[in-house]
């Protein structure tokens, strides 16, 4: 069976950076603690791996300065500047792990929303980045997702208003709002703050899609990037299957199938990424 691979498929470097932070913390073998503010990656594989190695998630809302006083470090989403300054004054150790490409949406709506504008996200308003950007506003911020989303949003809006987006953000769907801002000649400054490198895993994702017979997406059923590649090859490819590890595969999902294509979320680690491919030549 021919199997074909994305090249830009896995750890993206924001992740990279997050994870091999806490990795770093935990091999230092200090007497401190190590806590990750919420889960490190959508990964629920290496959040238990670190979990085993006695990294602590901190769940959203919970009192930090109850927690014996150790190495808190901030995940690669980001939070707001409540939760930024809360974990400062907390008395622990505090690493930024904030992927840099989303600390520069920190900074861009801050001080937009400061001067005055409308701070409106495209994105998913559950997924803790976006929480997170709103929570740098200085003024209320929103989310939409539609074209009819961004028309409620911009009925309201007198002074202007700046467009960015969660930097996981489906890229032909950014496009079609800010073709729908043209269109309807709204005041609105658009700042795409999607990653380059989720562009590129997006746009490879729908290509290797177009060539297979079955298309599998490899990531954490949480990873909001992961579902949005299992969309955009689902469109392309009726065979798309979304799994978290080689012990998800069914092989009824081949039958019939002399290619198949592998892609993976942001949150996914190389060696998934090789054993499912392993398994994919190999044993089907």
């Amino acid at each position: 069976m021919k199997v074909i691979v994305a090249k830009n498929a896995g750890f993206c470097f924001g992740v990279t950076r997050a994870v091999d932070c806490v990795y770093d913390e935990v091999k230092k073998n200090t007497d401190l603690p190590v806590y990750t503010y919420g889960p490190i990656i959508h990964n629920e594989i290496v959040v238990e791996d670190l979990a085993k190695r006695g990294v602590r998630v901190i769940e959203e809302g919970e009192d930090v300065s109850k927690l014996p006083k150790g190495i808190v470090i901030l995940r690669s989403h980001g939070v707001s500047e409540a939760v930024y300054q809360s974990m400062i004054d907390s008395g622990h150790q505090v690493i930024d792990a904030t992927c840099p490409f989303v600390k520069k949406i920190h900074r861009i709506v801050s001080e937009k929303s400061a001067a005055g504008e409308k701070v409106i996200i495209a994105g998913n308003p559950d997924h803790p980045e976006v929480a997170a950007v709103l929570g740098w506003c200085k003024t209320p911020g929103a989310v939409v997702e539609t074209p009819e989303d961004l028309e409620k949003v911009m009925k309201n809006v007198k002074n202007g208003a700046t467009l960015v987006a969660q930097t996981t953000f489906n890229h032909n769907k950014f496009e079609n709002l800010v073709a729908f801002a043209k269109e309807m000649r709204y005041n609105i400054n658009v700042v795409n703050t999607i990653c380059n490198a989720t562009k590129v895993r997006q746009l490879e994702a729908c290509e290797v899609a177009a060539q297979v017979d079955c298309m599998l997406v490899i990531g954490g059923k949480h990873s909001s990037n992961t579902q949005k590649l299992y969309e955009i090859c689902k469109n392309v490819c009726a065979k798309t299957y979304y799994l978290q590890t080689v012990a998800d595969i069914d092989p009824n999902w081949f039958d019939g199938a002399a290619c198949v294509g592998i892609t993976a979320g942001a949150s996914t680690p190389n060696n998934i990424i090789e054993e499912v491919q392993t398994h994919v030549r190999n044993e089907l």
